[in-house]
C-alpha cells in the first residue's frame, strides 16, 4: 500500500511578496497560522498557484524551508519542485525532502510537454532520487499535455509516486483513472470537483479557495469522509459562485485579490500576471460580500 500524504485539504498557497517582490516571510508566517488554527490539512507550498515559475531559485527554495520550519509538524507540507527540466525537478525534490516536506508536487513539463515515454522517465527519475512521496500534477489547460492512461500504469509501479493532482476537468479521464489506476490515489485539482471526485474515491483536494475559505474546504472533505455526504455537497454548492469567480481571470490573479481585498496584504503579482481587471474585481467582491467571507 502506498503511503497518503493527506487527507482532506490541501491549500494550494498564494506566495505574499514585499513591495520589491521578495517573499514576505512575516506574513507568510500569519498565513500558515491561520490555515493551522482553521483546520488545512496541508499546505502546498511554491506551487503554482505560489507563483514559483516566477520565483528566483534560491527565494523559491527558501520558502519552501521557511514553511517546513514554521510548521513544524502541525499539518503536512508538501513543496511543490515541478519543473520542465528533469535534473532542475530533482535537485528542488532532493532539497525539499532534505528540509522536510512531506511530499512533492511535480506539474508535468509545460511546453516541451513530453511523450508518454517521455513522462514516464521524466516522473521515475525524480521518484528514484528521493525517498517522500511524490504526487503528479495533471493540468492539461497550463501544460498542453494530459498524462496518458499508459503512463500512470507504468508510473504506479514506482513505490514513492502515490497520488495524481487531477487537474483537467474532465470526470470521465478522471473515473478511467480510479478504475484502471487504483493503486494511485487522487486529489481533486477543481475547486468545483472536490465532492465529485471524493465520490470516485478522492482522497481531498489541493485548493485556490482554501486561500480564503480554508475552514469551509476542510469541512466539504470532512462531511465526506465522514458520510455526511448531502452537507459535504450543500457546501460545495453553496461555494460554487465564489469557486466560480476566483478563475475569472488567469489564477492566481483572482485569489490573491481577494486576498488584499480581504486584507491580507500579500503583495502585488510578478510580470507577466498583472492587476485584476477593474470589472472583474468588482465581481469578485460581490461574491466575497454574497458569501460573508471576512479575514481570519
Amino acid at each position: 500500500m502506498k503511503k497518503l500524504p493527506f487527507t482532506g485539504s490541501g491549500v494550494a498557497l498564494i506566495t505574499p511578496f514585499n513591495d520589491d517582490f521578495t517573499p514576505n516571510y512575516e506574513r507568510l508566517d500569519e498565513i500558515l497560522e491561520m490555515h493551522i488554527r482553521n483546520k488545512t490539512d496541508a499546505v502546498i507550498v511554491c506551487g503554482t498557484t505560489g507563483e514559483a515559475s516566477t520565483l528566483p531559485d534560491d527565494e523559491h527554495l527558501e520558502v519552501i524551508k521557511h514553511t517546513v520550519k514554521t510548521v513544524a509538524g502541525r499539518m503536512k507540507v508538501i513543496g511543490g519542485t515541478g519543473s520542465n527540466y528533469t535534473e532542475h525537478a530533482i535537485d528542488f525534490s532532493k532539497k525539499a525532502e532534505e528540509y522536510g516536506c512531506d511530499a512533492v508536487l511535480c506539474v508535468t513539463p509545460y511546453y516541451n510537454k513530453a511523450t508518454s515515454k517521455g513522462l514516464v522517465a521524466h516522473y521515475t527519475a525524480i521518484a528514484n532520487a528521493i525517498s517522500i512521496p511524490v504526487i503528479m500534477y495533471n493540468v492539461p489547460s497550463r501544460t498542453g499535455v494530459n498524462i496518458p492512461i499508459d503512463a500512470l500504469k507504468e508510473l504506479a509501479k514506482v513505490p514513492n509516486i502515490v497520488a495524481i493532482k487531477e487537474a483537467s476537468g474532465n470526470m470521465s479521464y478522471a473515473m478511467k483513472v480510479r478504475s484502471e489506476v487504483p493503486e494511485l490515489y487522487m486529489y481533486s485539482g477543481n475547486d468545483d470537483l472536490i465532492v465529485p471526485i471524493m465520490s470516485i474515491g478522492g482522497k481531498g483536494v489541493i485548493s485556490v479557495v482554501a486561500n480564503i475559505l480554508p475552514e469551509e474546504t476542510h469541512n466539504i472533505c470532512e462531511y465526506y469522509l465522514n458520510g455526511e455526504i448531502e452537507k459535504s455537497a450543500r457546501l460545495q454548492l453553496d461555494m460554487l459562485d465564489i469557486i466560480n469567480n476566483l478563475f475569472i481571470e488567469v489564477n492566481p490573479i483572482p485569489v490573491k485579490t481577494a486576498m488584499n481585498i480581504l486584507g491580507y496584504n500579500v503583495g502585488g503579482l510578478k510580470l507577466p500576471l498583472c492587476d485584476m481587471e477593474e470589472k472583474n474585481v468588482e465581481i469578485l467582491k460581490k461574491s466575497l460580500n454574497n458569501f460573508g467571507v471576512k479575514k481570519l
